[in-house]
């Protein structure tokens, strides 16, 4: 008998959820209104969905006093914090688009999602590590002028002087249709791309995924990864408010005896994180005194996990019914999900099945047929989660999504009869490192801009602790002395420091096939053998995104 086609569909048990972001946390303060809805321990601030509603109201009055209407795009660069919270659910209560900005990013990155996207209110936070953010925005506005104001967080971020009441009229006139935010997603072209993402995309994703493992208004759910992802801003952010949960900000940025400390403070029931910060979770020689009876679930994607350190996360963590989530921001993010009473080796060596009210089907990426069930093809998404498309984007939008409405992507994966999904490749270059998405040719047309540099190609090779890393075979010009202390130096300051290589090659000439194209997954075997690194064999990944943790 043939294996039957590998097309599956999640359950349908729950209805999706017709209603903006904005309508559904005011159901939800109807409901629990005393109820705490957000903790930020660093800037000890602590809301019920009461004092979030007046906030957030308060804050969209702000908005429309400084011209934000439905559609227009406001930004936020900032590391996790209670503002930034906010700040997405007041702009959603207008009607207009978050554009969400990652921390680490460099002026020219800034000033290119600026004009992309049109943006004309930015909001940031005053510092990042040791930068001071008010510089680099202000090279950024330099180089787009269209940028028309900038508030900072620290500087009082939003004046008491809007009008509270033309709030709700404005509210009246945002659909769950409508975009919500845009999410840079780089492309292999190195430009990056605004994954545009609606209210019901968002708001479904995060209320079902966090249902599926059983999500109420007791839970609190600590949340290290960073808002600006759609791990934070969806899972965390709408999928805890949505069930009148309380969400945890444990600091701006991931901090291991920080996040411990939160567990135990705040008696969190579930976590979540990439496998980089649960493997610091468990190496704190301090974890024991932390963990406690109330801890029982949390979500773990952004990168492949090995099953030893799943099996380690439920046992030494208190974590029994951890969920592997996989997915991408263009799909809002989640496409499957392992649950609590799958096997335990099907949450051990699997992404799970279809997420509920989504379709899944693997392809053969050379004629687009589904294949059998047991065959190696492209994943495809469809359903409510499928984005709306790339900002001003229509071409790569098409490239994308098919006429029928699926997704491509671009991983190669396995379906098994039962409908669960393995990863086995990617059909990109992407390298994935600890949860970030790095694309190969940003890096590469920067460092052929060196002097000193004929050509470069840049590959991932595994490693132990961020799953990958990034390594760049250089060809040095004639005559040229160079070393990668020289080239890690040009590319400061030029692009986010987890882009910069930490492995370096110089070589004459490059692995290539008889007609000259230069074989990468030969240069990546070939450093695997010389450097001894092995293979890693991804078991679980999720939520893909420009800059994860």
């Amino acid at each position: 008998m043939s294996a039957p086609p590998s097309y599956a569909c999640g359950s349908t048990d729950r209805p999706l959820l017709g209603e903006t972001i904005g309508a559904n946390l005011r159901r939800v303060t109807e409901l629990h209104g005393d109820r705490t809805a957000l903790v930020d321990l660093t800037h000890h601030a602590r809301y019920t969905y009461e004092r979030l509603w007046e906030e957030t109201g308060r804050v969209a009055a702000g908005l429309l006093a400084r011209g934000v209407r439905r559609g227009d795009r406001v930004g936020v660069w900032a590391t996790n914090r209670h503002e930034w919270v906010v700040l997405q659910f007041a702009a959603a209560r207008i009607g207009a688009v978050l554009v969400a900005l990652n921390p680490t990013y460099q002026a020219a990155e800034l000033a290119y999602a600026f004009a992309q996207s049109e943006t004309s209110l930015l909001l940031h936070a005053a510092w990042f590590r040791s930068t001071d953010c008010r510089d680099v925005v202000a090279e950024a506005r330099r180089r787009c002028p269209r940028l028309r104001e900038v508030i900072v967080f620290e500087d009082g971020w939003i004046d008491l002087d809007g009008d509270l009441a033309a709030v709700e009229g404005h509210e009246d006139d945002v659909d769950f249709d409508d975009p919500v935010a845009i999410q840079y997603t780089s492309g292999t072209t190195g430009r990056p791309k605004g994954a545009t993402l609606t209210h019901h995309n968002l708001l479904n994703n995060g209320h079902l995924v966090t249902a599926a493992i059983g999500f109420t208004e007791h839970d609190r759910v600590c949340v290290p990864v960073p808002l600006f992802h759609c791990f934070g801003m969806v899972l965390g952010t709408l999928g805890v408010s949505s069930h009148g949960a309380a969400l945890v900000l444990p600091g701006g940025t991931f901090d291991a005896r920080r996040t411990l400390e939160a567990l135990r403070a705040e008696r969190c029931t579930a976590v979540y994180g990439v496998p980089t910060m649960y493997l610091a979770l468990l190496e704190d020689p301090g974890l024991a005194e932390f963990v406690h009876d109330d801890l029982r679930t949390g979500l773990i994607g952004g990168a492949p996990c090995p099953p030893d350190l799943l099996r380690r996360i439920r046992a030494e963590l208190h974590l029994p019914e951890l969920s592997t989530v996989c997915g991408m921001t263009e799909t809002s993010p989640i496409s499957t999900q392992t649950l609590p009473g799958d096997p335990a080796h099907l949450r051990d060596n699997t992404v799970g099945r279809p997420a509920p009210h989504v379709e899944v089907k693997i392809v053969d990426p050379a004629t687009g047929s589904v294949v059998p069930a047991g065959t190696p093809g492209e994943q495809c998404t469809r359903g409510y989660s499928v984005m709306a498309g790339y900002w001003d984007d229509d071409a790569a939008t098409q490239e994308s999504i098919s006429s029928a409405g699926w997704m491509h992507t671009g991983d190669l994966a396995v379906m098994d009869e039962s409908g669960c999904v393995t990863l086995v490749g990617r059909l990109k270059d992407v390298i994935i490192r600890g949860g970030e998405n790095i694309y190969p040719r940003e890096i590469e047309e920067l460092l052929r801009g060196h002097p000193a540099v004929s050509d470069v190609h840049v590959v991932g090779v595994p490693h132990e602790r961020y799953g990958e890393q990034v390594m760049a075979w250089v060809r040095p010009r004639p005559g040229e002395r160079i070393d990668g202390d020289d080239l890690a130096g040009f590319c400061s300051g030029r692009i986010s420091r987890s882009k910069i290589p930490t492995l370096w090659r110089f070589t004459d000439d490059f692995p290539t096939t008889g007609s000259g194209k230069v074989q990468k997954f030969r240069m990546r075997e070939i450093a695997i053998a010389e450097l001894g690194l092995g293979e890693s064999t991804p078991s679980g990944a999720a939520p893909q995104q420009p800059a994860a943790v």
